[in-house]
Parts: structure tokens; C-alpha cells; sequence
């Protein structure tokens, strides 16, 4: 059938694989260092990829390619899904993903006499990969998403966005995952008070907002939420 789809210049194209994680579809792959669309029928046609390009290699084009499919792509994420759970149960998990719950508050004694900056971190694990999408500290909880970077270029995470909140990390880039399916099943599944996403300025961190603001939308529910963009430098970006 004739219909737009993206088109990739592999000549511009630096194979950063920024697109491959914002192709929430799953359409692109990274080949011998450059972007290509391997899965045409996995191109929704939206261009989700396009803005993240930082070398204007995508564009769109409009000629004969298969229909978009969503059930195979619904298939690939499930089979994706399942693939993990399989092999983290194979590998008996991680003994450090073992779920915990801190008690961070100012009763604490190592609070009350705390002379240098204490831990504001409410449970373990805190990686998004690790966490199980049902777990008794998310209920009623203040949850703060945040790009693994934001820790180490903002000095005053942990008292300014941490403190009473339920912090969950992760890095699409590194993980190259899309973590929009989980965060969905964390939202939706449990009650969740408030999102506060806290990125890095740097592109590859749309990323992690995007998922987020998915989750939010295919959860079903209105919750108060909002985004922080640090610099690199270390500021808070208006």
C-alpha cells in the first residue's frame, strides 16, 4: 500500500541510536554503526524518532511499504517482555534486587544527629529494570522517576526531590529499552500519589520522559505530575 513512512540517510547518519530508543515500535535497529528500518511494518508513521535525530538523517517519505501492524508489534513487545522474565528466572535473579524498605524519617536517630547529609533512598532496588511492577512500597506513594546522571550533576538530590518520595532510575540509552510498558503496570497497578520526572538537558533523556508521560497517559488516571531538567553543569533548568 502507498503511505508515509520514515526514510533513513544512511550517509547522515552517525549510528548514535538515539532513534532506535525513541522508536517505541521497535521498527529500527542499529546495523554496522547506522540506523536502518528493518521492520516497515512496525512504522507507525508518527516519526517519534524524527525530533531526536541530532544529524537530520530521518525524514519522512511517502511510497509503497507494508501496513503498520499493531498486533505484531503488541506480539514483539510481549515476547520481548516474557524473553526477560525468562532469562532473570534462569539466572535465579539478582541476591541485590532482593526488595527493601527504608524508614528515612526524622524520628530516625541517625537523622536527628546527623551532622553531613544523610540517604533520602525509601527502598531497593531503585533501577527500573529490577523493580517488580507491584510492591508494598508504592502504595500511596510520591513517585520521582529520574535519569541515573541527575544523582551525580545535581548536588542537593537527595533532600530537594528524594526525601519522601519513591525513587525509580534508569537510562534508556544504556538500558536501550523503552520503559514505557513498566512504568504503565507501576502506575496503573498501584496507587500512585504524584510523578515528578527529573532528566538530564541532554537529548537522550527525552527518552525516559517520553515513557513517562506514556505510562501516565495509558494508566488511566489523573495524577499530578511534573518535569525537572538539570544541566549538565549541575542547575535547574526553567
Amino acid at each position: 500500500m502507498l503511505r508515509k513512512i520514515i526514510h533513513i540517510n544512511e550517509e547522515k547518519c552517525n549510528g548514535c541510536g538515539l532513534c532506535a530508543e525513541a522508536c517505541h515500535e521497535g521498527a529500527i535497529d542499529i546495523i554496522d554503526g547506522k540506523a536502518r528500518l528493518v521492520r516497515e511494518n512496525f512504522c507507525d508513521g508518527f516519526g517519534d524518532c524524527l525530533p531526536n535525530c541530532p544529524t537530520g538523517a530521518i525524514t519522512f517519505e511517502e511510497r509503497e511499504a507494508p501496513a503498520y501492524d499493531e498486533a505484531a508489534v503488541r506480539q514483539a513487545k510481549e515476547e520481548k517482555m516474557m524473553n526477560e522474565r525468562n532469562h532473570e528466572h534462569h539466572e535465579g535473579g539478582c541476591p541485590g534486587s532482593r526488595m527493601m524498605q527504608f524508614d528515612h524519617t526524622e524520628a530516625d536517630p541517625v537523622l536527628a544527629n546527623a551532622a553531613k547529609p544523610v540517604s533520602r533512598l525509601g527502598q531497593w532496588p531503585c533501577q527500573i529494570k529490577l523493580l517488580p511492577t507491584r510492591a508494598p512500597f508504592f502504595d500511596g506513594a510520591k513517585l520521582l522517576i529520574a535519569a541515573d546522571c541527575t544523582a551525580y550533576a545535581y548536588a542537593n538530590m537527595h533532600e530537594d526531590f528524594m526525601k519522601g518520595k519513591v525513587t525509580i532510575i534508569g537510562c534508556p540509552k544504556l538500558d536501550a529499552v523503552d520503559y514505557s510498558d513498566k512504568l504503565t503496570e507501576i502506575i496503573r497497578d498501584n496507587d500512585i500519589k504524584s510523578v515528578t520526572i527529573v532528566r538530564m538537558e541532554v537529548p537522550c533523556c527525552g527518552g525516559l520522559q517520553r515513557a513517562a508521560e506514556n505510562a501516565l497517559r495509558a494508566s488511566g488516571k489523573f495524577i499530578p505530575w511534573q518535569v525537572v531538567t538539570v544541566s549538565r553543569d549541575g542547575r535547574i533548568l526553567e
